[in-house]
C-alpha cells in the first residue's frame, strides 16, 4: 500500500537514511539520470536548511535526505512552530543562496573532530548521529557565503557542484517526524520540497500535483457517493450503493476469472488462535499489526472475565487459513496445482496517522490467493499469472512496470531456500521474456516475490498485484502431499493478488478515472432527465427498456429544471444524459448527451440502448 499520511500527525516512515551508507557513490545508482536527480534533492535540502539557519539560528538540524519527487529535512527551532507563511521566507532566502553559487566543497572529519565542532554549536542530533555511524572519518560539506560566514553540514553526498544548479524548487508542505522514527523519541518538524532540473520540469510536477488534488479520491468518493468514513469507525469504509456496485463488479469478475482458471473459492474464520500466528511467523514479524485480545468467559454470576492463557487475533491475511485447508486431509501430486481463492475481510492495526482515505485502512479485503504447487509448476503457473496481470491492468489503461524483490534482511528460512525460490522466479520471469528490475532486500519475510507497478493516468505509480513464492510457510505447517512415487514431498506456495485489496485499488481507479468511469464501470450509466410532466410517460418507458436491457440507469422525475438536472448529472459524472421532451414525447426519441463526446442529437430508444449496451461489455 502507499503511505499518505494525514496532516499534524508525526511521518510514520521517519526513519533515518542507513548509516551503513555515509557516502553514496554513483554505484549506488541504476542510472546518471537518478544519481543527477538524487545529487540534486540532496543539494537543495542542504540549501534549505542553510536558509533555516540563517533565518533561525538556534535550530537543530537532524537529517536531509531526497525522496521520491524531492527532500525533506528534520529540525527542531525551541519555541518556534513553523507555519505555511513560514515557507515563502524560507524560499526567499534560499533563493539568496542560489544567487550567490556557492560551491558544495567535501572534507574528511575525524569523528572527534566532528563530535566537537558539532557539540560546540549545540546540534545534538548531528552529535548522535556522528557516535553511531560505523566509520572512523565522516564526510562534511561546507558552503561559504559571500558574507564571509559558512554553512557546515555532516554528509556523505552526492552533491552538484554549485547551489546555484537548485534554483528550480518549490517548498510543499509541513509535517511532524520523531527523531530516529522512535515515538518514545522528540518530535521534529518537517519541511517537504522539491526541486528539479528546469523550471519546465518543476511546472510540470506542480501541474501534476494540483490535478491529482482535482482527482483525490476521498473529495470524489464524497461528491460521487462512493463511500463514506465516520470517527466511530477509524479506518473502515462504509460502502454506499454506487461504491458497493464497483466494489462487488470487480469481486464478482475476479471470481468469474479465476473459475475459468482452476480456482476453489474458499471463506475462512476472521478469528483465530495465536498459535496459527505463531506457526507461520506473523507473531513474531508482524504481532504491532495484529489486533489481539484475550479469550473472554463467562462466571456464574454473568460477568466476563479474561483468560489469559489463549489469546485470539483479528486474521492480517489468508494465507495462514489457507495452509490449514490445505492439511486438513492427505493430499496427492494429482491434485496440484491446487488454486484457493479467497476474498474475505482482514484487518491490520495501522497507526492512526497512516490511515488515509481507502489507500490505508484498517479493515479491507483482497482478491487473494494460494496456489500449492510442484517445483516443476512454478514457472508455468508464474507464467499465467503474469498474463493475467497484463490482461487486467491493460483493460484500465494502466502500463505495468516488473521487478523481483529478494531476500529482506528480516526473514524467516535457511539461505539455501531463498536461493532456490530466488532462482525459480527469476527463471520465470525469463521464461516469460518479459523485461524486469530488482528490488534488493524488498522481499516478504516469507519469501521472494515479484512486484508489479502500475502507472495511472497522471504517471504516478502503485504497487498493487503481487506474486510470492513460498518454501518456509509449508515447512512451518508440516504440508506434503504424496507424489508419484508414493513418497511424500513438500509443497511450494504461490501467494498472488490481482487487484491486491479492492479498497486500495477502487481508490486508484478513482483517481485515473478522475472519477469518470467508462460505460462498463460506471455504478450509474444512464441517467434520464424529463423535461415536463407531459413528457413522464415516454421517459418511463425509456428507462425500462434500458433497464431491462441490463443497463444501470436512474430516472429523475422531479420538478426541478431542466438546467438543474443537468448540472447535477455532470456532478455525478455520468456517462450518459437522457433528456425527454415534449418532441420526443411525441416522435418516441431520446436527445442523447454523452459526458465524454458532447450532444448527440436525437436517437431512436433502440439505438440508444444498443449504444450503451454495447459499451457496457466488460474489456476483461
Amino acid at each position: 500500500m502507499c503511505d499518505k499520511h494525514a496532516e499534524n500527525e508525526p511521518e510514520a516512515e521517519a526513519v533515518p537514511p542507513s548509516q551503513e551508507e555515509h557516502e553514496k557513490g554513483r554505484d549506488a545508482f541504476d542510472s546518471d539520470e537518478e544519481y543527477r536527480l538524487y545529487a540534486l534533492r540532496h543539494s537543495t535540502a542542504h540549501v534549505m536548511a542553510q536558509a533555516i539557519q540563517t533565518l533561525w539560528p538556534t535550530v537543530r538540524l537532524a537529517f536531509g535526505p531526497p525522496v521520491k519527487d524531492g527532500f525533506y529535512y528534520d529540525i527542531d527551532i525551541p519555541g518556534q512552530t513553523l507555519t505555511e507563511a513560514d515557507l515563502e521566507a524560507i524560499e526567499v532566502e534560499m533563493k539568496k543562496i542560489c544567487k550567490e553559487n556557492q560551491s558544495f566543497e567535501q572534507e574528511h572529519w575525524s569523528k572527534e573532530q566532528a563530535i566537537a565542532w558539532f557539540g560546540a554549536r549545540g546540534q545534538d542530533f548531528k552529535v548522535q548521529h556522528i557516535g553511531r555511524l560505523p566509520v572512523d572519518k565522516v564526510s562534511i560539506y561546507r558552503n561559504k557565503r559571500k558574507d564571509g560566514g559558512e554553512f557546515v553540514d555532516l554528509c556523505g553526498g552526492p552533491h552538484v557542484d554549485r547551489t546555484g544548479r537548485t534554483k528550480h524548487v518549490k517548498l510543499m508542505k509541513l509535517a511532524g517526524a520523531y527523531w530516529l522514527g522512535d515515538a518514545a523519541n522528540p518530535q521534529l518538524q518537517r519541511v517537504y520540497g522539491t526541486v528539479w532540473p528546469t523550471r519546465e520540469a518543476l511546472d510540470q510536477h506542480l501541474f501534476r500535483l494540483e490535478e491529482a488534488k482535482k482527482r483525490d479520491h476521498r473529495k470524489l468518493g464524497t461528491q460521487l457517493e462512493l463511500f463514506m468514513f465516520h470517527d466511530w469507525a477509524p479506518g473502515a469504509a462504509f460502502w454506499l450503493p454506487k461504491g458497493e456496485f464497483l466494489y462487488n463488479l470487480l469481486g464478482s469478475r475476479m471470481r468469474e476469472l479465476l473459475a475459468g482458471d482452476g480456482y476453489d473459492v474458499v471463506k475462512t474464520p476472521l478469528i483465530f488462535d495465536k498459535k496459527l500466528f505463531e506457526t507461520s511467523g506473523h507473531w513474531q514479524h508482524y504481532q504491532e499489526n495484529l489486533f489481539h485480545f484475550a479469550e473472554g468467559h463467562h462466571t456464574e454470576g454473568g460477568s466476563d472475565e479474561e483468560d489469559d492463557s489463549r489469546i485470539l487475533g483479528l486474521k492480517p491475511m489468508n494465507c495462514p487459513s489457507h495452509m490449514l485447508i490445505f492439511r486438513s486431509r492427505k493430499r496427492s501430486y494429482r491434485e496440484l496445482p491446487l488454486r484457493i481463492h479467497d476474498q474475505g475481510v482482514l484487518h491490520r492495526n495501522e497507526l492512526s496517522g497512516a490511515l488515509s482515505g481507502l489507500t490505508r485502512v484498517r479493515q479491507f479485503s483482497q482478491d487473494d490467493g494460494h496456489l500449492f504447487v510442484t517445483e516443476d509448476q512454478i514457472s508455468a503457473e508464474v507464467g499465467t499469472l503474469l498474463g493475467l496481470i497484463d490482461k487486467i491492468y491493460g483493460a484500465f489503461g494502466m502500463s505495468v512496470e516488473v521487478n523481483l524483490a529478494t531476500r529482506p534482511a528480516e526473514k524467516l528460512g535457511e539461505d539455501a531456500l531463498w536461493d532456490q525460490a530466488e532462482a525459480a522466479l527469476r527463471e520465470a520471469l525469463e521464461a516469460s521474456g518479459k523485461p524486469f528490475g530488482m528490488h534488493e532486500g524488498d522481499g516478504a519475510f516469507y519469501g521472494p516475490k515479484i512486484d508489479f507497478d502500475v502507472y495511472d493516468a497522471l504517471g504516478r505509480s502503485h504497487q498493487c498485484a503481487t506474486v510470492q513464492l513460498d518454501f518456509n510457510l509449508p515447512r512451518r505447517f508440516e504440508l506434503s502431499y504424496v507424489g508419484a512415487d508414493n513418497l511424500p514431498h513438500i509443497p511450494v506456495v504461490i501467494h498472488r493478488a490481482i487487484f491486491g485489496s479492492f479498497e486500495r485499488f477502487i481508490a486508484i481507479l478513482i483517481e485515473h478515472y478522475a472519477g469518470a468511469f467508462p460505460t462498463w464501470l460506471a455504478p450509474e450509466q444512464v441517467r434520464v432527465m424529463t423535461v415536463s410532466e407531459k413528457s413522464l410517460p415516454h421517459g418511463q418507458a425509456l428507462t425500462a427498456a434500458l433497464r431491462a436491457a441490463g443497463v444501470r440507469v436512474h430516472f429523475d422525475d422531479g420538478d426541478d429544471k431542466i438546467g438543474y438536472k443537468i448540472k447535477m448529472c455532470h456532478g455525478m459524472k455520468v456517462p450518459y444524459m437522457a433528456i425527454i421532451g415534449e418532441t420526443e414525447q411525441d416522435n418516441g426519441t431520446v436527445s442523447v448527451r454523452s459526458r465524454d463526446g458532447g450532444d448527440l442529437g436525437s436517437l431512436s430508444v433502440q439505438e440508444f440502448v444498443a449504444r450503451v449496451v454495447g459499451e457496457s461489455v466488460l474489456p476483461f
